[in-house]
């Protein structure tokens, strides 16, 4: 176990963000745990302790901080630690107990028929034939099949070390993935599906109906008419991290966001709160031919750092400069001012 974890890292997939987290044999949650974005549950285990009836882990959980790579670049992420020293992430996994059954002790009736001289004509010649050992699957078939009360562990019992140890194996897989693996992308929200497809492929983002316009391909250009400013959180206000994302939107002809996209990560939790305001905001849709047809809208959106965490209104800092982020439509980039006409 130590040779397997210690000193590696995981993302923990279920996004569970308590410091105690306790999992049964089959890796399930034991209790609850809020959850968040995959982009806050990279851990580094730091310590391994095993018995006969659990795992314990300790380790250091990182937020990931991306650098504004889009997909066809190379990826640059920078890890944030998240807990202290004096509280670690603590994980503990049950484990399947091997239990060696007791010898029942013979009954008279046992101990006659060992008395009694063998029948020759039950046997060959070369008297009875012995019968084939149990495998461990067997073994463990009349265990399971046995009451609670002969273990006192239910299912939670084995005889076989064997099967004990590749429970514990399973049970860590269900808990953690060493990297973004296919079946943990699968239990990422669609637009996190649809970045890590583009990164799988080197390419940029195209939507799932080929049907669908780009910008330059309509008469009349779709555009924002809702006002943006999607939340930071916590973890991102502690540890600095601010900046600006870039997200793929399908403008559709009634004015509201369809598919979505991430186009330039930010991490930390915070892409969330950005597709989520992206949603729920208002666009002018794109025209052609007279009609209002769907199209591909490139849309910048900023976080910042506020001087004074509050709930308070008067928390909000200055409007921020012009983003120079060339190309897509900033959600908070301020309208140029009026330039004089010449006499």
């Amino acid at each position: 176990m130590r040779q397997q974890l210690e000193g590696k890292t995981f993302y923990l997939r279920g996004g569970w963000l308590d410091n105690n987290l306790h999992f049964n044999d089959h890796g399930q949650l034991d209790g609850s745990s809020p959850k968040a974005s995959y982009t806050l549950s990279l851990v580094q285990i730091t310590r391994v302790h095993l018995d006969k009836h659990h795992l314990e882990l300790e380790g250091i959980r990182y937020g990931l901080h991306f650098l504004g790579a889009a997909p066809f670049e190379d990826q640059a992420v920078d890890r944030v630690r998240l807990t202290s020293k004096k509280k670690p992430l603590r994980i503990t996994i049950d484990r399947e107990q091997v239990v060696i059954p007791k010898k029942k002790k013979p009954s008279k009736q046992d101990k006659q028929k060992k008395k009694q001289p063998p029948n020759p004509s039950a046997s060959g010649p070369g008297g009875p034939a012995p019968a084939p050992p149990l495998t461990p699957a067997q073994i463990d078939g009349a265990v399971a099949a046995a009451p609670p009360a002969v273990t006192g562990l239910g299912d939670k019992a084995t005889v076989s070390q064997a099967v004990a140890n590749k429970a514990l194996r399973d049970a860590l897989d269900a808990v953690f993935a060493s990297g973004i693996d296919q079946r943990m992308i699968a239990t990422l929200p669609a637009y996190w599906q649809l970045y890590y497809k583009d990164v799988a492929a080197k390419t940029d983002f195209r939507p799932s109906d080929p049907d669908i316009l780009r910008q330059s391909q309509v008469d009349k250009k779709a555009r924002l008419v809702s006002i943006i400013d999607p939340q930071s959180n916590d973890y991102a206000q502690k540890n600095g991290v601010a900046g600006m994302s870039m997200y793929h939107v399908v403008v559709e002809p009634d004015g509201k966001a369809g598919e979505v996209a991430i186009g330039r990560p930010i991490g930390f939790g915070l892409d969330e709160s950005a597709v989520d305001t992206i949603r729920k905001a208002k666009f002018d849709p794109a025209i052609k031919d007279g009609k209002a047809v769907p199209v591909v809208l490139d849309l910048v959106v900023e976080f910042r750092i506020y001087s004074k965490l509050t709930n308070t209104a008067a928390a909000k800092p200055a409007e921020p400069a012009a983003p120079v982020l060339p190309g897509p439509y900033s959600a908070n980039q301020p309208k140029p001012a009026a330039q004089p006409q010449p006499q």
